[in-house]
Formats: C-alpha cells, sequence, structure tokens
C-alpha cells in the first residue's frame, strides 16, 4: 500500500509532454486492460473509448481543445464516449455476456435484466446521458492510476469543446458523446508542473466521521 501511496504522490497533471518518447505496445495494452476492468454501475460499461494516435486527427481537435500542446505532443490521446442511446439492446447484449461468461442460464438473471431496464429505460434522455457520462469517470480513474504505476504521465481533461469533438470524430452517428479526454505519455524535462508541491486538503478539511 505504501508503493501506491508514493506512486499517487508521482502522478500529476502532466502540462508539457516529450513528443519523441512513446509509450510501448506492451504498457499500452496493459493500459486498455486497466480501462476494461474499471467498476461501472451494474457492470454495465456505456461508453466507448478512442484511442487516437493518428497526428492529423489530433491536429484537428487541438484548436477545439482550447489550443493544449498535451493534444498533440502526448504519445496517445484517449477520448472516452458516453453512449447517448443506451437502453434495452444494450442490457440484453450485457446479460448475454454474463451468460457466455459464467455459463448460467438466462431465466436465471432476467429478473435482474428487468431491474435494470425499470431503472434505465424509464429514464429522460438528459438524465440517461448524465448517468452514462458519469461512467467514464470510474473509468479514467482507473486509467490514471495504472498509468502511474508504469511511470506513464496522463493528464485527464474536460477541457474541449465536445460538440466539435463529436462532429471530428464521428461520434453522434455512433450514438456517443465526447465525455472526457487524457492524453498519455511522458513528461518532458522542462515541463516545470513535475517540480510543484501537491496541493491537496488535509484529512480534518477533506474527511467526516459520523
Amino acid at each position: 500500500m505504501s508503493n501506491l501511496i508514493e506512486t499517487l504522490k508521482w502522478r500529476y497533471a502532466t502540462k508539457k509532454f516529450d513528443a519523441t518518447k512513446k509509450i510501448s505496445n506492451e504498457d499500452l495494452e496493459t493500459l486498455k486492460e486497466a480501462i476494461r476492468l474499471s467498476a461501472s454501475s451494474y457492470g454495465l460499461q456505456p461508453y466507448k473509448v478512442l484511442i487516437i494516435e493518428n497526428p492529423e486527427v489530433r491536429a484537428k481537435l487541438q484548436p477545439v481543445s482550447w489550443g493544449q500542446s498535451q493534444i498533440v505532443d502526448a504519445s496517445h490521446l484517449l477520448v472516452f464516449a458516453n453512449m447517448t442511446d443506451f437502453g434495452a439492446e444494450q442490457i440484453d447484449a450485457y446479460l448475454n455476456n454474463i451468460v457466455e461468461t459464467r455459463q448460467i442460464p438466462l431465466e436465471s438473471i432476467a429478473g435482474y435484466g428487468d431491474f435494470m431496464k425499470s431503472k434505465l429505460t424509464t429514464l429522460p434522455a438528459d438524465k440517461l446521458s448524465n448517468w452514462t457520462s458519469k461512467q467514464t469517470y470510474i473509468a479514467l480513474g482507473n486509467l490514471l492510476s495504472a498509468a502511474a504505476e508504469l511511470k506513464i504521465d496522463a493528464t485527464p481533461m474536460e477541457g474541449f469543446e465536445a460538440e466539435k469533438v463529436n462532429e471530428i470524430l464521428g461520434l453522434k452517428e455512433l450514438g456517443l458523446n465526447a465525455s472526457l479526454m487524457a492524453t498519455l505519455g511522458y513528461r518532458h524535462e522542462e515541463d516545470a508542473t513535475q517540480h510543484y508541491a501537491k496541493v491537496r486538503k488535509s484529512n480534518e478539511e477533506l474527511f467526516i466521521n459520523l
């Protein structure tokens, strides 16, 4: 556990990446697996994760991402896109995945499926989209911790124009919406931010014991 805390102390939101350094395929697969294994509500994972390496695409995304250099300089850009048309079809696919993975009859989890549908398919579109968007933050948290464990720098990003990102990536046609971004790579030696003391609330400010 002490190693985990030291790792979390090491990480920070990198402002300047070294564009010459790339993440290995092996490490990228580990990061993908960390995202895949993330917790989500009901286990439904109502999102997709786009891994963008294409420099031309990233150049188009930079102006609609507040001009941030990380978009083009980092080794990889990830876009977490929440599903906007999540419904009974996706829930049924999840149930079938459970049946196949655990080798159990569909009838044994039919009640669970009905429960999920009663809670989710009745939500107004805006609330459903908000719910699916929230799930991406859980996956992002797993990514940040896994990247730090590998000593890979990561920057979570909300600073972008979602509608324009959706247009550039063709997400609307896929029933998706850009919820979050994360840039991955290695800090540049000139990034002064790496030397800043980490600023967090004290335990007394942050926690309430009841």
